[in-house]
């Protein structure tokens, strides 16, 4: 066994002290105020106890409906706590849910809160819930974060069971790739819980509060890297065994039993991938996984991601199919067809069909000579019934007063060339951010309606706010069919766009699945492949928006047509 180090993990109450009246309020929703163990014990560096740590703080005494800055209108209070209260807000100018954190501005941690959150703004990386706004205001410093309404909590995921092999390492290599990429900039998580991690309906893992959720609470720590190393320890360790790392429960999670100190994940569950297990113990403890391995210890994200990517990849479990029930013969197959079943005969027992006994009687003969005749001159007279119709065919073939192409002959029309392909469905497609880009207008774009239009999310630069590098719409044609136009009618101003496409049997989920084929600029686009493609899922893939008369940008289609 390895000694872990003398961390202690932030808990929902940094002082120690009861929380205010206002606890029962407390949710995961924005991961600021998990409950935890009082004591501490944790995977976060052991923090510094805030000044302001013995001072009473009443929060903000705002209410549902109250507007900051003219266009946040607080919905729905999700903690309260030591002094800061967080919402479920709307922005009404850009109409869509976001989040807010809410203290006084004389409150000990204001200014720590505005720095933090204005660094991490600053930092623009997708993989974390970005900061949208950071103002002091009317004796109250609020600060807007993104919310995400179709992710799910790890907390949540964790509850479900353990994960399998693949999706741990999914976890912990977009994790602590993403930290690492914060700690070059200069900014630490400090309080790295199941709470703050959420993973989209791509798949994609996202981290809220980077930075803020530490000043909210007041928490530092001399070795910040270490420190969020070691979190993302826990929530591996958390992930493959369903148990928390310490002695304490924790976010739902049952600790480790005590006196037996820190035990690898592959001792605790079976099953466990070793290369996870040992992964996990290079981040939790100082001295290795353990004594016999002799393993280094990864002491910052960038170590551990280094680690988890010299790994030998892990595949996704292949997808399992039920096997088709047994064919069940008919009992007409079994040759009981006619014949009351015997005892204990089943209708699915293989019987093999007895042929009649042939006719061996004088009448049976002639009725066999006469059948066989019969047959001998239908084939003959079908004979000269086609070859009569060859030579008929031949003789008009050659007429030159006889179209080849005439409906009136009996004859099939020519195909039409440039017809319309219906459209069987549309969804928004958006796996390089959230995984959703206004899902509920998006029947528009081929209603047929002019008038009605599917939108984008506002951003505050043409190139999506340099978050990702598009987002589109992805058409369903129903089945493979060829494709010679694609035809899209923009609103607002030129915008610039691509045709992606794909033939398979089920639609991709990433950009760089489909097959460019076409690319064009304006507020009448017309897509058109080198040579017609055949395709069943068309992807109109937006690159760059157009100015909006709100200030940003944002990118509407009002109609799309398919050609073939």
């Amino acid at each position: 066994m390895a000694e872990r180090s003398t961390a202690a993990v932030d808990v929902a109450d940094n002082s120690g002290d009861k929380p205010l009246s206002a606890k029962a309020d407390e949710t995961t929703t924005d991961g600021t105020a998990e409950p935890q163990d009082p004591t501490g014990a944790g995977p976060q560096e052991a923090v510094d106890e805030p000044a302001d740590s013995d001072v009473t703080i009443s929060s903000p005494d705002l209410h549902s409906g109250h507007k900051l800055a003219g266009r946040y209108r607080l919905e729905e209070c999700v903690t309260r706590l030591d002094g800061f209260s967080s919402w479920r807000a709307v922005d009404e100018k850009l109409r869509r849910a976001v989040g807010v954190h809410l203290l006084p501005a004389d409150h000990p941690r204001a200014r720590s809160v505005l720095a933090a959150a204005r660094s991490s703004a600053l930092l623009g990386d997708p993989r974390f819930v970005q900061v949208l706004d950071a103002v002091e205001e009317n004796d109250l410093v609020y600060v807007v974060h993104e919310w995400l309404p179709d992710a799910t909590e790890l907390t949540a995921l964790l509850g479900a069971g353990p994960m399998d092999a693949h999706d741990a390492y999914q976890l912990v290599s977009q994790i602590s790739q993403a930290m690492a990429a914060a700690h070059r900039e200069g900014l630490a998580h400090l309080r790295l819980t199941p709470g703050a991690v959420l993973r989209s309906s791509s798949g994609q893992y996202r981290i809220r509060g980077l930075a803020v959720n530490a000043a909210l609470r007041g928490i530092t720590s001399e070795g910040p890297q270490r420190a969020d190393t070691e979190a993302i320890g826990a929530l591996l360790y958390a992930a493959l065994t369903q148990r928390w790392p310490y002695e304490s429960d924790a976010y739902g999670l049952t600790g480790l039993p005590k006196g037996v100190g820190l035990i690898a994940p592959d001792q605790v569950r079976a099953g466990v991938h070793r290369g996870l297990s040992e992964i996990a113990m290079r981040a939790l403890a100082n001295d290795g996984a353990t004594a016999s391995r002799q393993e280094q210890p990864c002491t910052t994200p960038d170590e551990l991601a280094k680690a988890v990517a010299a790994m030998p990849r892990i595949r996704p479990p292949e997808p399992t199919f039920t096997a088709p029930p047994e064919y069940q013969r008919t009992t007409y197959q079994q040759g009981t067809y006619g014949r009351p079943a015997g005892p204990g005969s089943a209708s699915t027992q293989s019987v093999h069909a007895i042929p009649p006994a042939p006719l061996q009687s004088r009448t049976g003969k002639a009725l066999k000579w006469a059948v066989s005749a019969l047959l001998i001159a239908a084939l003959g007279l079908g004979s000269w019934q086609l070859a009569e119709t060859l030579l008929d065919h031949d003789n008009k073939s050659g007429d030159p007063d006889t179209t080849q192409s005439n409906p009136e002959n009996g004859e099939a029309p020519p195909v039409e060339k440039n017809k319309p392909v219906q459209i069987v469905s549309a969804k928004d497609f958006d796996p390089l951010g959230d995984g959703s880009e206004k899902p509920q207008d998006i029947d528009h774009v081929y209603d047929g309606d002019t008038s009605t239009y599917w939108h984008t999310d506002s951003y505050y630069t043409a190139d999506f706010g340099r978050l990702k590098k598009g987002v589109g719409v992805l058409l369903d044609l129903g089945k493979v069919q060829q494709v010679s136009k694609v035809d899209v009618t923009f609103l607002d101003g030129t915008t610039s766009t691509e045709l992606r496409t794909s033939g398979d049997a089920t639609a991709p989920t990433m950009p760089d699945s489909f097959t460019k084929v076409a690319e064009g600029s304006g507020t009448n686009v017309a897509l058109k492949p080198g040579e017609p493609v055949q395709a069943r899922y068309l992807l109109v893939w937006l690159t760059q928006l157009p100015p909006s008369s709100e200030g940003n940008f944002r990118g509407k289609i009002s109609d799309i047509k398919v050609t073939g």
